[in-house]
């Protein structure tokens, strides 16, 4: 293998981080072609051993195979999402193709699965651990959903369809981010900013400078950008400007993404029947903790019927307030944002503006990380040595405050640039577990769009930002926190209805006086965030429940019905939308579709997974109430929790580690108790 390409070393840095100082667009491609190949033989030496499978020359065997490749395809689409430049999606539309065909070789190859066969068929008789079980038996069931059981015609049908599913999503994702980067909001009369914040204004300005428009604001489709735009301006037709282009995102233009979403869901389709299932949504949900469509859809239509009156009394109370208030007679969709935030000011006295000088970027990740330590005891200290892929970007040393003990790499990528996705994640670079024959600690990341510092000011965070932050520190914590021994069952790779559990957890400390008090303080004097203030956000935490319930609600039921329904006989997407969505939505619908420029199931993994952000909301508001039981930061159920949930990742159902850390199964009432709906 060659070794003038950093992405084939293995890296000298510490914990073996990528070496992004050396990575360069053109060492990809040839990286991932030599990873395949040291894959390939990987594979062939364990379909030659002239001894019986086992678990150690089989399965243990084929969890390691890959790793080199599993590394590059890593960096290479974290890299993509942090820095798309046309020539990295070019490149994914080449690697794509070469990794499905590989990966379509290997699950395809009745030899190997011959041997992973006859060690699923001894599972028995082996004395395997729990860790040991679950990685046979997701290998297994691996192969199986992948085509292994098919004959030679459909197997080759399934490649087929697999290769050219491979480009697709690439491609739905770009056209989204390049539809939404062409559209810019120029504004050059000052009273056109009325009602925005003085922040908003700001970043405004700074963007126009950036395109050297000194004496102009712009505004773009980032949210940091439009979304304090559709709350806070009194500008009617410019509201509806901005929310019009967002509306139809890789719709009707250039970059639409008709024939590309169909493409998607028609493979999903044809493979789901290839495999014996009846749709994409069964062939999906097999390996979920609900594990039936049946389940699911039952889930959502109990919380329709609940967010429903909730929602409609929310509706009815904005529209009696723009009428008595600017004598709007007709209430549109770029009103409500406007018009909540005013009633919310009216009723409890409190703007979620009001908490944003308390709301200072440094000390607000401060005390991020100090919420972290008090809770799990880690320590993150800057590791300025180690070189990023961005000057944004900032690498931490993970440690456990107890024993000193390095627990991984970190990074944080939190400011908007071009070709950067828009929307906030975490991402791994390494997952913790077997690399290189030792079990290595993770190397992790989490990628926001806050408002990026202009001159000597630091951003001044909305609440929303500040949830997005403790969000995806709960899933970098899941992957940091990691004990497993095998990299494919650790930190986030669960079962992906319970991959927000300890994401959407992190918020709920954020109403918690206690935790508010240990960071927010005032940018300018220091003064920590008033009391009175805190209980008014308390106060307004319910407000527009039903609202954003419903709204959750019914995306998820889009989803499921993109994938329950047979693609051919969807004729035109925007009429089986609206469809779908008649429960759900209270106006009709004006420009785009939600579908063109859904990238969380076209383009994001969450095909027949949506409802997965709802189905975790009940396990968090259940989790919570634990710790509201206990103590906010109680030792016993901070480790409990720990131990149970975050360290065991995948190697076990989620059912089951769920019932050890609660002592019983969650309680699906605790959401609604949460959104003050019972």
């Amino acid at each position: 293998m060659p070794h003038n390409n950093p992405l084939l070393e293995l890296s000298p840095l510490r914990n073996h981080a990528p070496q992004f100082d050396k990575i360069k667009e053109e060492h990809f491609k040839p990286a991932v072609e030599a990873a395949i190949a040291e894959a390939r033989a990987n594979i062939d030496k364990i379909i030659a051993d002239p001894e019986a499978p086992t678990f150690d020359n089989t399965i243990l065997a084929l969890e390691t195979a890959s790793e080199t490749l599993s590394t590059v395809t890593s960096i290479f689409y974290n890299q993509l999402a942090a820095a798309g430049t046309d020539n990295l999606q070019a490149l994914a539309e080449e690697i794509g193709p070469i990794q499905a065909n590989f990966g379509s070789d290997i699950i395809l190859n009745a030899d190997l699965f011959a041997r992973v066969r006859t060690v699923y068929e001894q599972r028995e008789a082996l004395n395997l651990t729990t860790e040991q079980k679950t990685l046979l038996e997701d290998n297994y069931k691996s192969f199986v959903r992948g085509g292994a059981l098919l004959d030679d015609n459909k197997k080759a049908e399934l490649r087929k369809i697999n290769e050219a599913m491979s480009t697709l999503a690439p491609v739905f994702s770009n056209n989204v981010k390049k539809s939404s980067e062409k559209f810019e909001m120029w504004i050059d009369k000052e009273d056109d900013l009325e009602g925005l914040p003085q922040t908003a204004i700001d970043g405004a300005k700074f963007e126009a400078e950036q395109k050297g428009e000194p004496s102009k604001w712009l505004f773009t489709l980032d949210f940091p950008s439009f979304g304090p735009f559709l709350t806070y301006s009194s500008n009617r037709p410019l509201r509806e400007k901005i929310w019009r282009a967002f509306s139809a995102r890789a719709c009707g233009d250039e970059f639409d993404n008709t024939e590309t979403l169909m493409k998607i869901v028609k493979f999903r389709n044809e493979r789901a029947k290839l495999l014996g299932y009846e749709t994409h949504a069964h062939y999906t949900l097999e390996r979920r903790m609900a594990e039936k469509p049946e389940t699911v859809m039952t889930f959502l239509t109990d919380l329709k019927e609940q967010y429903r009156i909730g929602a409609l009394k929310d509706l009815e109370d904005i529209k009696a307030f723009a009428k008595e208030t600017d004598g709007i007679e007709d209430l549109m969709p770029w009103d409500v944002g406007y018009y909540s935030e005013k009633l919310k000011e009216n009723l409890y006295h409190f703007s979620d503006e009001d908490l944003r000088p308390y709301f200072p970027l440094n000390s607000v990740l401060k005390g991020t990380f100090d919420h972290f330590s008090k809770l799990f005891g880690l320590v993150f200290t800057p590791a300025k040595d180690l070189p990023t892929w961005h000057a944004d970007v900032t690498a931490y040393d993970v440690t456990d405050k107890k024993t000193g003990d390095f627990i991984g790499t970190f990074y944080t990528d939190l400011y908007p640039r071009a070709g950067k996705k828009p929307g906030a994640w975490m991402t791994s670079y390494r997952d913790r577990g077997l690399y290189h024959g030792k079990v290595e600690c993770p190397v992790v990341a989490i990628v926001c769009n806050f408002t990026k510092p202009t001159g000597d000011k630091q951003p001044l965070l909305t609440f929303g930002e500040v949830e997005t932050l403790f969000h995806e520190m709960g899933h970098a914590t899941h992957g940091l926190l990691a004990k497993g021994t095998y990299a494919s069952q650790s930190g986030t790779n669960v079962l992906w209805d319970f991959v927000e559990l300890p994401s959407q957890l992190q918020e709920n400390w954020l109403y918690e006086s206690e935790t508010l008090n240990s960071f927010a303080s005032h940018y300018e004097t220091g003064e920590p965030i008033p009391a009175e203030l805190i209980e008014k956000m308390r106060a307004a935490k319910n407000f527009m429940s039903g609202w954003m319930g419903i709204r959750q609600t019914g995306y998820s039921i889009l989803d499921m019905e993109w994938h329950l329904r047979n693609p051919e006989s969807i004729d035109d997407i925007a009429e089986f939308e609206d469809e779908v969505m008649k429960d759900f939505r209270f106006f009709p619908r004006m420009g785009g579709t939600q579908s063109h420029s859904f990238s969380h199931i076209f383009a994001g993994g969450y095909s027949a997974g949506y409802y997965s952000y709802k189905w975790a909301e009940v396990l968090d508001a259940d989790t919570f109430e634990a710790f509201l039981e206990d103590g906010l930061y109680n030792q016993d159920t901070a480790c409990r929790y720990r131990t149970e949930i975050l360290e065991k990742g995948g190697s076990e159902h989620p059912a089951v580690l769920y019932r050890n850390f609660r002592g019983r199964d969650a309680d699906p009432n605790a959401l609604l108790r949460r959104d003050g709906l019972l």
